[in-house]
């Protein structure tokens, strides 16, 4: 069923889609596959509330007393919607319950705080006509925002592009991948439990090449906010353009993690196995190119290898396995053509490097060994395979960093705060962590420059992104 106005109802055609366990193969369920005049409803549905119903004119508190009803109900029920991430995209169900769920509820929950918080400003004016002047500022909402969710983090994608969009009294109509639906389409049962107004959050659940555009060429959508890969990232903003329509894009990256010569090893390589592994790689922000110094190369080469090796793959709910699945029979075709590309260029393989015994879609954890201008290490993969790079100079850390279309993350690792300081200025990219890995938090801008996208989620750039800032000026 989709979700559109406050009610389930099927889509106009009838059309449905299969959802898979990654972990087993096996169809978990079928749900509504939505078509262009269902996108018609729910951007209706949407624009109606926002011009004419109750929610952006809705006091900010109210609407923060909401969405931090809503974060109580996400509390309630976060085994199961961790259980049904966990089935519905391979994520491992403890990384889905203590890290994705509880960043969903703290999202909910800071923008909430920030939902009476929409402040303008005073400006200064010289008189005009011989009389004073006043000039002020206030933060409008958009309209009805456009959302595009990817399948790596489904629960945190609603957070991300709908908590800002509502609190500033938005309204949103919301695809899910259709690889991962169904937390989404869970979450919709809880805003309607909440007792948000319909037509507030609307969910469309589809097949990406009739959703996708049919939303970012609505009339009714005033601006659309997209996570994932570059292509379509492309062709989307291509539309958008031709009406002028503003867009927030997370398209990616290839994020270098950069060990210093006097980095704490021991504390190190568990950082760089998490960043290189965590959910089979198949995070934007993966660490996926290790630049290591020369003096400690072995070292981390070898740390690497023994945490891939380490590492259980299974079924994705069992909690002793350590990486489960990825989440689609195409990503793991694209990933064994980008492990295979890497041999062919000579890099030296370390480990892993090839499919596991255990199952389709289990993909071994694999480290090479090369050099930057080689395809691993110039393509985003999102999947569990890394490049390690020697360099032998600061200097030449950053330029092979810089050395990359993306610029979504980065990390540096060293004893040296004040000297990782000055190196993370020097790194174009739009979020350095250092001597951590997946430092993130609603109170954080969230984006990145050149071919990973432009905007930014969360913090209070993520309110300005779902408004603008009127000017009113008076003859006093």
């Amino acid at each position: 069923m989709l979700y559109i106005d406050g009610k389930f109802v099927p889509p106009l055609d009838g059309g449905t889609f299969d959802v898979v366990n990654p972990s087993t193969g096996k169809v978990l369920t079928s749900v509504a596959s939505a078509g262009p005049e269902d996108v018609n409803l729910a951007a209706k549905a949407a624009y109606r509330q926002f011009k004419y119903g109750e929610w952006s004119r809705m006091d900010g508190r109210e609407r923060g007393r909401l969405l931090n009803r809503l974060a109580d109900l996400v509390e309630r029920d976060k085994e199961w919607i961790a259980r049904l991430e966990s089935m519905d995209n391979g994520k491992l169900y403890r990384v889905a319950l203590h890290a994705d769920v509880p960043n969903l509820v703290a999202t909910f929950r800071y923008f909430a705080s920030l939902a009476d918080k929409l402040f303008g400003q005073a400006i200064p004016t010289p008189a005009a006509f011989g009389r004073p002047t006043l000039t002020y500022t206030v933060r409008e909402p958009l309209g009805v925002i456009g959302a595009l969710g990817a399948y790596n983090a489904p629960t945190v994608y609603v957070g991300w592009k709908c908590a800002p969009a509502l609190a500033a009294g938005n309204t949103v109509i919301y695809k899910p991948a259709e690889e991962a639906p169904l937390t989404t389409l869970y979450l919709a049962e809880l805003f309607d439990e909440a007792g948000f107004p319909a037509g507030v959050f609307n969910v469309v659940s589809g097949l990406g090449p009739i959703v996708g555009p049919a939303i970012v060429k609505h009339p009714n959508v005033a601006k659309v906010s997209y996570t994932g890969g570059g292509a379509v990232g492309k062709l989307l903003a291509a539309e958008a353009a031709q009406l002028l329509k503003p867009m927030t894009l997370e398209l990616g990256g290839k994020a270098p993690a950069i060990v210093l010569e006097d980095a704490r090893l021991d504390e190190t390589l568990p950082m760089l196995a998490m960043g290189l592994f965590a959910n089979q790689g198949q995070i934007c922000a993966a660490s996926t190119r290790i630049l290591v110094h020369r003096s400690i190369h072995m070292q981390v080469i070898e740390g690497l290898a023994a945490a891939a090796d380490g590492l259980r793959l299974g079924d994705a709910l069992d909690p002793d396995s350590t990486m489960g699945p990825l989440t689609t029979e195409r990503a793991v075709e694209r990933v064994l053509r980008y492990i295979d590309s890497g041999k062919k260029q000579g890099a030296q393989l370390i480990s892993g490097g090839g499919l596991s015994p255990i199952g389709s879609q289990f993909v071994e954890p694999t480290v090479f060994v090369g050099t930057n201008d080689m395809t691993i290490a110039q393509e985003e993969i999102f999947g569990p395979v890394g490049i390690v790079v020697s360099f032998e100079t600061h200097d030449e850390a950053i330029q092979i960093a810089n050395n990359t279309k993306y610029g979504l993350s980065a990390s540096i690792f060293t004893r040296d705060i004040s000297h990782a300081n000055l190196l993370a200025r020097k790194i174009e990219t739009g979020t350095v962590w250092i001597n951590g890995f997946a430092l993130i938090d609603p109170a954080v801008p969230w984006g990145g420059v050149k071919q990973s996208g432009y905007g930014r989620e969360n913090g209070h750039d993520g309110l300005a992104d779902v408004t603008y800032e009127k000017a009113i000026s008076a003859l006093l």
